[in-house]
């Protein structure tokens, strides 16, 4: 009856103490913050590097994708020579004289150029308007003169694969692909945050741990500092005494240091200012959640993103097969050009008689003989999509071989919490009868030291298993996008419209 009352007594303790931690973690919110793993959360969703970098990462890969859509519209341009002067010295061998050119012009050409995608060719049109003054002391001619050129040209290549369309859809991949790795970041930054969190829990917990064994052990002391000045204890009982407080101090202090040490850790990887103190408030108890196996493999084959990712690789390998089939390739061009050319010395006569200037060239490209460059090529890009499909096969397996041990874990843990809540339950039962016997100078110091020490122990491991049963349950959730907890699947459509919204 003894021992149960004082185990309601410490349970109540311990009550006061987390509502006393959340009134310090409220009120004194100005020294220190309270974070709860929620607010952890939100807090990296905006300061961890981490993600910053992949969202710098997509808005890269858009950009560029914008710009190569861009490309494929009409682009207008004009150049424009405002003043040209030259002054030459030739020989003419017609006469074999020498003779003095110069030359003195303004033009200027605008130039629309518009990419045909589904051919592969490009239309351009181009007028050039410019006035010169030219003389030559070959026959002391001199010539000023208005001239404007208007040309329409096509250019089409033939017999080979379209690179305006090939291009494009690599960057349309490129872009999925770099939303893919934002949003596995995002959960990839649960995670990891969550351990941080928990890790630092953790260390919170010791330090509390530390201070209770500290009074205890404190407690302990002074008893046999009594009984020794009574004469009801021998003075060896006070030296170990002593020596048992010495350690606990010194934990203390460890424990002290790896707990800052731990909280930096976390505003780092939260993106927090360091010097701002904060406090860690979690609720680490939890009920078993009943996971099916099946439907955890299906849902993860079905929604990893990593299986669109190589697929995306599959896709490129094959891009690059096609670049390469184009080595010493068979290719024709074709080049139409037509327009007209008008000059006058009166800029309003500048058309009255026109010169048209047609113009049809055909050109092909005929490889004869290369040694067997282009044929090891193929068949080096032909080894990379075989690497890739296997790529593709070998993590679907490893998909379902990651889910069933994360399956495994979860059960096991479920086995560990049991086991570490009985153990937790005995070292305290243990450690309250042997306080009453060390009381009762039946037990020495350091027999009490060594079942304060397994309480300790058992505490911390305890809490441990709950710990290591909530990030398994997160890892599930990575594993297979799906939240067993709440029965609702993650739509990796879902952290894409986010990526949108944070950029």
């Amino acid at each position: 009856m003894i021992i149960m009352r004082k185990q309601k007594i410490k349970q109540m303790q311990k009550t006061v103490i987390l509502l006393l931690l959340l009134f310090i973690g409220i009120s004194g919110a100005n020294a220190q913050e309270a974070i709860t793993l929620a607010k952890a959360l939100s807090i990296a969703e905006t300061g961890s590097p981490d993600l910053q970098l992949s969202l710098l990462n997509l808005e890269r890969f858009q950009k560029n994708l914008e710009a190569q859509r861009a490309a494929m519209k009409s682009r207008f341009s004009l150049d424009v020579a405002p003043v040209e002067y030259s002054t030459q010295r030739r020989f003419d061998n017609r006469t074999s004289e020498w003779y003095t050119n110069e030359n003195l012009s303004s033009n200027a050409r605008f130039l629309i150029s518009q990419p045909i995608a589904f051919s592969d060719g490009t239309v351009t049109l181009s007028n050039e308007f410019g006035w010169q003054n030219s003389s030559s002391t070959a026959n002391n001619s001199e010539s000023k003169v208005f001239y404007n050129n208007l040309y329409l040209t096509l250019n089409q290549p033939l017999f080979t694969y379209n690179r305006i369309k090939l291009q494009l859809k690599e960057m349309e991949l490129n872009y999925e692909n770099a939303n893919i790795s934002y949003a596995m970041q995002r959960l990839n930054l649960e995670k990891n945050v969550t351990q941080f969190f928990y890790n630092v829990y953790m260390t919170q917990m010791n330090l509390s741990i530390a201070k209770e064994e500290l009074e205890n052990t404190q407690k302990s002391y002074d008893i046999i500092v009594n009984k020794v000045d009574a004469g009801l204890a021998a003075r060896e009982e006070l030296y170990q005494a002593e020596l048992n407080l010495a350690t606990s101090k010194s934990s203390l202090q460890n424990s002290e240091v790896t707990f800052e040490n731990a909280k930096d850790q976390l505003k780092l990887y939260l993106g927090m200012d360091l010097f701002e103190d904060i406090l860690i408030l979690a609720d680490i108890s939890s009920n078993p959640v009943p996971v099916d196996l099946d439907k955890a493999i299906s849902n993860g084959l079905n929604s990893r993103m990593e299986i669109r990712q190589r697929e995306i690789d599959i896709e490129s390998s094959q891009f690059e097969l096609i670049r390469t089939k184009s080595l010493n390739e068979f290719r024709g061009d074709v080049n139409l050009r037509f327009g007209f050319t008008g000059d006058n010395q009166n800029l309003s006569n500048i058309f009255d008689n026109p010169t048209s200037s047609p113009s049809v060239a055909v050109s092909f490209n005929i490889p004869i003989f290369d040694w067997g460059e282009k044929k090891a090529r193929v068949a080096a890009a032909e080894a990379g999509i075989q690497m890739q499909e296997l790529n593709f096969s070998e993590e679907k397996k490893q998909i379902i071989v990651g889910i069933r041990q994360v399956y495994r874990n979860l059960q096991n843990q479920l086995n560990q919490i049991d086991i570490a809540k009985q153990n937790e339950k005995n070292a305290e039962l243990t450690y309250e009868i042997n306080l009453e016997r060390y009381q009762n100078g039946d037990l020495t110091g350091m027999d009490l030291n060594l079942f304060q020490t397994q309480l300790s122990n058992k505490k911390i491991a305890y809490s441990q298993s709950l710990i290591n049963y909530k990030i398994e349950l997160l890892n599930l959730k990575i594993q297979t996008l799906y939240d067993f907890e709440t029965n609702q699947e993650i739509v990796p459509a879902e952290l894409y419209l986010s990526a949108e919204e944070d950029k």
